[in-house]
């Protein structure tokens, strides 16, 4: 299966941003995720999907070195992003996150004020140098999230306080304010609602022409709205990979047509 992956990814000619080489994930004794080879292409939406437990979420937080944090887990193979191995010891996992943003499943807004939550990134990566800069950094990271007509009159309010989508597109401002090259999403609406559900989901097609945007989601209906690719992940294994049309209406291996059809997950 991974010779029709790779011969996939040859024929593409749009810029590659994140490669990833015989990647494995172990928890301990528990082999996690098992030689994924992927390419993640720039200005694209890339949906991860595959029934819980197989690996979706696990191989996302290699991409920003997440995993680093769990003192069992072992990543061994190669991502690079933009040719350069993220996983090298010169690289600063601090720098890689700023570089490499993260939206997590249920919106977590830090206990703080709305401007001060968006502007908490920028102020630790000194990417203003002075009020008027960080003030214009959070007002085009709130605008850029949908969200400024909505909290523009009270930027001092605490972000707790708002409604549950709000809340999330305020985490995707918190993610995009220090100008990350790729935008990774772990479930982004999974705890929101359908109307919610559908301003984040626009947000989504929106952002991808800054950025690559990476997303897990357990909804096939929303990987097939929002991604351009999808890659299904089951038992650890990358399973197939390739544009979200084609996995969706003629799947290649017959494991991902019996996820599409419901016959597993």
């Amino acid at each position: 299966m991974k010779d029709n992956i790779i011969s996939e990814m040859d024929v593409t000619t749009d810029k590659i941003k994140i490669s990833a080489r015989d990647v494995q994930v172990y928890y301990g004794d528990n082999h996690a995720i098992k030689d994924v080879s992927v390419e993640i292409q720039d200005k694209t939406v890339t949906a991860f999907i595959g029934p819980s437990g197989c690996g979706k979420s696990t191989f996302l937080r290699c991409i920003n070195r997440m995993n680093d944090t769990i003192d069992i887990c072992r990543v061994e193979g190669d991502i690079l992003i933009d040719g350069e191995d993220i996983y090298d010891s010169n690289v600063d996992p601090v720098q890689l996150r700023a570089k490499v943003g993260m939206v997590f499943q249920k919106p977590n807004p830090f206990p703080k004020s709305i401007y001060d939550n968006v502007a908490y990134g920028p102020r630790i990566h000194g990417l203003a140098r002075n009020k008027s800069e960080l003030d214009d950094i959070v007002e085009r990271a709130l605008k850029r999230a949908a969200i400024w007509n909505e909290v523009k009159d009270r930027l001092h309010a605490p972000g707790t306080g708002l409604s549950g989508g709000q809340q999330q597109r305020l985490c995707i401002a918190r993610a995009i304010a220090t100008e990350p090259e790729v935008l990774l999403m772990d479930e982004p609406c999974s705890a929101l609602d359908p109307i919610a559900t559908a301003q984040v989901e626009e947000l989504i097609d929106e952002l991808r022409q800054d950025y690559s945007v990476v997303i897990v989601t357990h909804s096939m209906q929303q990987a097939a709205r929002v991604s351009q690719k999808t890659a299904f992940f089951h038992l650890g294994n990358l399973v197939e990979y390739g544009e979200t049309d084609k996995i969706f209406t003629s799947p290649e291996d017959p494991r991902t047509e019996s996820y599409i059809t419901g016959r597993i997950g």
